[in-house]
């Protein structure tokens, strides 16, 4: 990678992205001319500001080269921000303005720049283009000789950007092509690199858009090859035929030599030569495509659904389009479409290239609107998504999918099938695998569940599914597209669709982390799970997974994410409470587990009227001393405390701690956590030596069960670091306040409300010390972060 630019340059080229082979055309003869040049792709360092980068080259560059072309006078492109720094500028003494333009396409600039004289570079061949370019930056000259208008003019055989070579049977280039900027760069970067990764192979979900990128990259740096070869690889036993039609059609052989022959010379000339493409695409796998790779003179493309290539290409994956891709492309060919409608389109079909392509046919076609598409999307999405072929994809999405499934059945592997239609009940996110591979005995059909429990078997299996371009594939998870997972879900009868939904919960409700999200190394493996069980929706789900919602609502208190978890819990206690009856377990429990989200928003009241409810019901359902009566009656005393009746806090406080002491034992987590609420309600009510000792017994407790780090550990220290304060211990205070603070940021991270709690309290006690610049420093950090939070939360509120 060449090394940034510090001195002045001749020249900036100023460009789109498709024009990057003119770019790089352009500058290349510049530079053979002797003119100094600055060119994003060879000058800037990867990860470089992109901003910052413009900003400097603008102003280290005597001139601005600006390639016009359609692309180039795009609004929401950098180049826009480009010219006008320029043209606002002032002429030089000599009257010479900075911008230089040339046209690399046929364009009508603005009104601001058609006063502006230009030169073009198409349409010529590359001497002619080159002088063009060349008395576009030097000014114009007189020419030497001037040749007699009647002599015949001998055309050129070099080529610029945009030409066409002699050998080439790429598909048409698709007009319509909108975004992939980015892969496109990569790509050419990748073949152009100078290494021996000259085989580069396509990969990605089926419908993603890998053929029209292969395509699209052909076209647009085609310039650059002297042959570009197109062959169907779908089928290995045919490509010989392609390969033999590319040696007669380069003049190497007669028509009717054999494939072995003509494959021989084909690889032998193309040995001898460089500026060569060949583009294999739909290849099902490496080992199929291996036997009929050339030599590394040139330069190859693989597009595959399959990303199994190793040792014979460089994978590339291709992903669907970003959000910004895929809206600009509805609006490109439904221009009437209002932003958000488009952003909500995209967003239901999963920005997924072929669905975007089928819909915007299908709704210019037959001019429905956007709600009621996404009406037939919801209710009969196979049926909408076999509608419509689209230029450059073999088939309609559902088509494709119905026609790998087939091939599945066909297979003898049902175990995929089956895989796939427990797939389409959960989120389209990653899922883990081991919760397949782990499943309890019952929740898997037949033969699923022997080919999960056998390790090789189910890698075959899922490795099938991914050459198929049915799902995204790594070492621990496996993705499905939405769009695919509505297909499978349509494709069932209602009977098929009953069993799939109630096997998906067990197997959701089995991937439960053994922690309820108190611990935050249990954090990723809930983070892993929630997307799903949302997409099940507890509020209609089975015992099991109600129980898994209760502990996901915990873990979401406990990760601090409250604008999230209390619209979640209110809805499912509702509609719970609604469909069952109040004094339910799973009822009771999330009602708990939402006046904990009311208690930790500084919702006191509110907390205290659905924990008193809550703790009468379980009283009289369950008992005095069950697990969930006692931790009802601990969330009542913090709220009573909260409200300031600290009495009736202790008294219940002291009552609870009494049973959890009995029933569970000194060291259980629930009673540690009891203890620790009891000696905080001690210390309200001023008995300081008391809560001291208790919290003392309790830290220690913590550590040797929990151990240091554990926010319940944690929470326990910083309440025994505030009651050595309140008896003047300040140093020991500091020390334990240090220490917890320490903790907190390393496991919770800077911004979590304990973590900010124990801050502000560490702030106070550099203050009793009299350290108060250090306290105030303390206490401007935390007011930043305090804002950022903004959730209403009193530990972060300022």
């Amino acid at each position: 990678m060449a090394e940034a630019k510090t001195a002045r340059v001749d020249l900036f080229v100023s460009y789109a992205g498709p024009d990057r082979p003119w770019a790089e055309w352009a500058a290349r003869q510049l530079e053979t001319a002797g003119y100094t040049v600055e060119l994003d792709v060879w000058d800037w360092a990867t990860g470089a500001n992109f901003v910052l980068c413009i900003n400097d080259a603008l102003a280290r560059a005597d001139r601005v080269l600006a390639l016009f072309s359609v692309a180039y006078f795009e609004r929401e492109r950098f180049t826009i921000d480009e010219w006008t720094a320029v043209l606002a500028e002032r002429p030089d003494e000599t009257e010479r303005r900075r911008l230089v333009p040339v046209r690399v396409q046929e364009v009508k600039p603005p009104p601001i720049l058609r006063s502006l004289i230009y030169r073009d570079l198409f349409d010529l061949a590359e001497p002619q283009a080159r002088a063009a370019l060349l008395a576009a930056v030097g000014g114009p000259v007189r020419p030497a000789t001037v040749p007699f208008p009647g002599d015949a003019v001998t055309a050129s055989t070099a080529r610029v950007p945009g030409s066409y070579p002699a050998v080439w049977n790429a598909p048409r280039r698709n007009q319509a092509f909108t975004g992939r900027q980015g892969l496109l760069a990569a790509l050419r970067a990748r073949l152009t690199g100078g290494d021996r990764a000259v085989v580069q192979a396509l990969a990605g979900l089926g419908g993603v858009g890998k053929t029209q990128l292969a395509i699209e990259y052909a076209h647009l740096f085609v310039g650059d090859y002297d042959l570009v070869w197109w062959i169907d690889a779908e089928r290995p036993e045919l490509i010989g035929e392609q390969v033999a039609a590319l040696a007669v059609a380069a003049g190497w052989v007669d028509q009717g030599v054999t494939i072995a022959v003509a494959q021989d010379i084909a690889w032998r000339r193309l040995r001898a030569v460089h500026g060569w493409l060949l583009i294999f695409d739909n290849a099902t796998d490496g080992a199929d495509l291996a036997p009929w790779l050339p030599p590394e003179t040139g330069h190859v493309i693989v597009t595959s659904r399959s990303s199994a290539f190793a040792g014979v290409a460089t994978p590339v994956e291709v992903d669907v389009f970003s959000r910004a891709e895929s809206v600009d492309m509805l609006r490109q060919h439904l221009p009437t479409v209002a932003d958000a409608d488009a952003d909500r389109l995209a967003a239901q079909l999963g920005d997924l290239p072929l669905a975007l392509a089928q819909a915007t046919g299908l709704m210019a076609e037959t001019r429905i609107g956007v709600a009621d598409y996404l009406t037939e999307l919801a209710e009969h999405t196979a049926q909408l998504l076999r509608m419509g072929a689209v230029v450059g994809y073999p088939a309609p999405l559902a088509a494709a999918i119905e026609v790998s499934l087939t091939q599945l059945t066909g297979e003898e592997d049902s175990a995929g099938v089956q895989f796939l239609q427990l797939c389409a009940q959960l989120a389209p996110e990653p899922i883990p695998l081991r919760w397949f591979a782990d499943a309890l005995e019952g929740i898997l059909p037949e033969p699923l569940a022997t080919v999960a429990g056998a390790r090789l078997a189910f890698r075959n299996t899922l490795a099938r599914l991914a050459r198929l371009g049915l799902v995204r594939l790594d070492e621990h998870t496996v993705q499905l597209h939405r769009l695919t997972q509505a297909v499978l879900r349509d494709l069932a009868t209602p009977a098929e669709r009953q069993d799939h939904r109630q096997r998906a919960e067990q197997i959701v409700a089995a991937g439960e982390p053994d922690n309820d999200g108190t611990d935050p190394l249990s954090w990723p493996a809930w983070a892993e799970l929630l997307p799903h069980l949302l997409t099940l929706d507890p509020a209609t789900a089975g015992p099991g997974l109600r129980a898994t919602a209760c502990n996901a609502a915990w873990y979401l208190l406990m990760r601090a994410d409250y604008r999230r978890v209390l619209p979640l819990a209110e809805r499912w206690h509702r509609l719970w409470r609604s469909r069952l009856h109040a004094e339910d377990e799973h009822v009771l429990w999330m009602a708990s587990q939402v006046a904990s989200a009311y208690w930790l928003t500084g919702r006191y009241e509110q907390a205290r009227q659905l924990h008193e409810d809550t703790l009468d019901r379980c009283r009289r359902t369950l008992g005095d001393d069950h697990p969930n009566t006692l931790s009802s009656a601990n969330n009542l005393a913090a709220s009573l405390a909260a409200l300031g009746e600290h009495e009736q806090a202790r008294q219940l406080h002291e009552d609870t701690l009494h049973r959890y002491r009995r029933t569970l034992g000194d060291d259980h987590p629930n009673t540690l956590n009891s203890a620790n609420n009891l000696a905080a309600s001690l210390a309200a009510l001023g008995e300081h030596e008391q809560a001291r000792q208790l919290h003392e017994d309790t830290l220690h407790r913590y550590r040797r069960t929990l151990g240091d780090d554990h926010p319940d550990t944690l929470k326990s220290a910083n309440n025994l670091a505030a009651s050595l304060s309140e008896l003047g211990e300040h140093e020991q205070a500091r020390q334990l306040h240090e220490d917890t603070l320490h903790r907190y940021r390393r496991t919770l991270g800077d911004d979590h409300p304990h973590t900010l709690s124990s801050a502000n309290n560490l702030a106070t006690c550099l203050s009793e010390l009299g350290e108060h610049e250090q306290a105030r420093q303390l206490r401007e950090d935390l007011v930043d972060r305090r804002r950022a939070r903004a959730d209403n939360n009193p530990d972060t509120a300022e």
